[in-house]
């Protein structure tokens, strides 16, 4: 038994009539008597009463034309589904992100990315730099936002720069450079430093390093944090200051002031990356949004 058959034996229970169900069918009379005959065969019973002029169901013809429906319906509804997820209209992608760059960005992206892709689910996660490198090379990450990193790290990855931020430094209002309008990296230079931790964030600390690399002095790193949270809070209790990006303005709590370094150092870049490997259509899609999201 074919689906063709389930589909000429309901356009002729719902005609009754052989000539018309075969014309709606754009198939010719006596193949369409033949192939309802060989269901019948198949089936061991009498799906129709035949008379000169019509055809009537049986009793079991009525409760086969039922069933034969709904087979219809979730065939089509299957072929459907199918479809729009090849077009990444339908199903689930996994997105990653770093909350203390994209607080602007990523939700921009999502508002237009469910405005054309509303039947497709976006799970976001919350992950280190490394964390989403490595999702992105298995397969498990669709795309992420991300600072941009050295091109050595992204092996097997594409980065498209979506966003350039200002780099600034942040301290507890009680701070003594708070009353400052601009910090010079030399005044930051003295100060104990707050970062993300090595482990999970290394492009940040060598970002640091690379800041303070003409003042021929390193660093003094005096605490590590796996999260912006942890981080803010450090700052906030006045165990150090950070150097970070601009779109911490909209994570930062009133108890920091964050001020611009002078001379300003070069914007950090921030964009999408994802692997070419595992592209699909619902990708494009978000990487699309994203692309719309970055001016706003």
């Amino acid at each position: 038994m074919e689906l063709r058959h389930l589909r000429y034996f309901v356009a002729v229970a719902e005609e009754q009539n052989i000539t018309r169900a075969a014309s709606r069918l754009h198939v010719s009379q006596p193949p369409l008597s033949r192939q309802i005959r060989n269901l019948e065969d198949e089936l061991g019973i009498a799906l129709f009463d035949r008379d000169a002029k019509a055809v009537r169901l049986t009793e079991a013809g009525r409760v086969f034309l039922a069933e034969a429906r709904i087979i219809l319906q979730r065939t089509e509804e299957a072929m459907e589904r199918a479809k729009d997820v090849a077009r990444g209209k339908r199903g689930e992608i996994h997105v990653g992100y770093a909350p203390s760059l994209t607080v602007e960005l990523l939700p921009r992206a999502l508002k237009y990315y469910r405005e054309l892709n509303s039947g497709v689910h976006v799970q976001l996660h919350d992950l280190s730099t490394q964390e989403m490198l490595r999702g992105l090379s298995d397969g498990k990450l669709h795309a992420a936002l991300l600072v941009q990193v050295p091109p050595k790290a992204l092996e097997g990855l594409v980065f498209e720069e979506l966003q350039r931020h200002l780099v600034c430094v942040a301290m507890h209002p009680a701070h003594l450079l708070a009353r400052a309008r601009r910090v010079g990296l030399e005044q930051v230079a003295k100060e104990r430093l707050v970062a993300f931790t090595l482990a999970d964030y290394p492009e940040h600390q060598a970002w640091i390093a690379d800041l303070f690399a003409p003042l021929n002095r390193s660093p003094q790193i005096v605490e590590e944090h796996d999260s912006i949270t942890s981080l803010i809070a450090a700052v906030e209790s006045g165990r150090g200051v950070a150097v970070i990006a601009q779109p911490l303005n909209g994570l930062a709590s009133p108890r920091l002031k964050i001020r611009p370094l002078q001379p300003a150092p070069p914007p950090l870049g921030v964009g999408i990356a994802y692997c070419k490997k595992f592209r699909s259509a619902a990708t494009d899609n978000f990487i699309a949004a994203a692309r719309r999201a970055k001016a706003g």
